[in-house]
């Protein structure tokens, strides 16, 4: 996989190199603000892009927002966005401004190679990952304006925005494949999302209509 990589701390980014090498993955580009991740993005149209949220020159949501201009002008990137903290605004943001092919994972999360890998591969494929601190975040902060799921429904949206699939979901809900198809069947008729859509899109959306029920 061919990755650019945007991080203003030269040993982090160093440091998540030798971990995707290790992963069999290049590093085409290691760029350190904003500006230069939307151009080197552009110029080398990697399989996924790394970038952090903050970065030069106020530290705030410079990554994000080179993450959506990249989205913008290249609605096909893939992208991966890092954060050291539970930002529940970034994550809303991130998942709003495309069709899927993003993510939002913690740095305390890349330490784990196969955590990192399976993230940057479901990416990849056009899937959304959301860290699980941020769902569970928001299933603490979510005052009930989803009411009309049920307890397992929840479940199986809190697994879908984490970026699983259905039979990743029945594995860790231990129940069959079926059984998850019929809970998503009825996740997006609740929600209101058209069985005209496809189903990855409907998946994007049942994910940000989540997170907008949170605010």
């Amino acid at each position: 996989m061919r990755i650019v990589l945007a991080d203003d701390s030269f040993l982090l980014r160093e440091g998540l190199q030798l971990l995707l090498a290790e992963a069999g993955h290049e590093v085409i580009a290691s760029v350190a603000d904003g500006p230069s991740f939307v151009a080197a993005v552009l110029e080398h149209r990697p399989d996924v892009g790394v970038v952090d949220v903050r970065m030069p020159p106020t530290h705030t949501d410079e990554g994000l927002r080179a993450a959506v201009e990249v989205r913008r002008t290249w609605p096909e990137a893939r992208l991966l966005v890092l954060s050291q903290y539970v930002e529940v605004a970034y994550a809303e943001d991130l998942l709003a401004a495309g069709g899927g092919g993003v993510g939002y994972l913690l740095k305390d999360r890349v330490s784990d190679l196969d955590e990192l890998a399976g993230a940057l591969g479901t990416v990849e494929r056009g899937g959304t990952v959301l860290d699980p601190q941020v769902v569970r975040r928001l299933m603490g902060a979510r005052r009930d304006p989803l009411a009309a799921l049920t307890p397992r429904e929840h479940e199986v949206l809190a697994l879908m925005a984490e970026g699983r699939s259905n039979s990743a979901i029945a594995e860790a809900m231990v129940v069959t494949h079926g059984a998850v198809e019929k809970h998503t069947q009825r996740i997006f008729a609740k929600l209101g999302l058209s069985p005209d859509d496809d189903t990855a899109h409907r998946r994007v959306a049942a994910v940000v209509r989540f997170l907008r029920s949170a605010g």
